[in-house]
């Protein structure tokens, strides 16, 4: 494997881009936060890396798949129970799970104690609506026909099992 081709020919620029550990999370829901520490927009699509932290109340994704992407998990701090497709495995601080597109996954925490999490995914998809409409749909703000979820789902690459 070699290095991708070039894509920047310049001299070097200021162009880093810096979120300190206290800023305000982008997302509020029932049961924790998201920081959206880099979208696909900021990224020019390369990836999108998101910050959960989950408070003591179980919750997390059902087993379904991407298309269009990969999915990689870092669990910060907590106890995390990832899925890999095959079983549920206990995620501890510094455990990674990395899910090629196509493949099934998914994640809860059920410890009874916060965790955090980092998410990203390869490439950049708009995830940000996605997360969004979970939080309107749980909230009751979003209340979808079965078309319309099924609908939101397939728009965001996410298939459920």
């Amino acid at each position: 494997m070699s290095y991708p081709d070039p894509t920047y020919f310049g001299g070097g620029e200021v162009s880093a881009r810096f979120r300190p550990a206290d800023a305000p999370p982008d997302l509020r829901r029932a049961g924790g936060s998201a920081s959206y520490l880099a979208t696909g927009a900021s990224t020019s699509g390369r990836f999108g890396l998101f910050r959960w932290d989950m408070a003591a109340e179980a919750g997390g994704a059902e087993p379904h798949f991407h298309r269009t992407m990969s999915e990689s998990f870092f669990v910060v701090s907590g106890a995390v129970r990832l899925y890999d497709g095959a079983s549920w495995l206990e995620g501890g601080p510094g455990d990674f799970l990395f899910v090629p597109e196509g493949g099934v996954h998914g994640f809860r925490n059920e410890s009874g104690a916060p965790a955090t999490m980092l998410i990203l995914f390869a490439p950049g998809a708009p995830r940000e609506e996605y997360f969004e409409g979970l939080v309107e749909l749980a909230e009751g703000r979003w209340t979808p026909s079965h078309d319309e979820l099924a609908a939101f789902f397939e728009r965001h690459d996410n298939i459920y099992l």
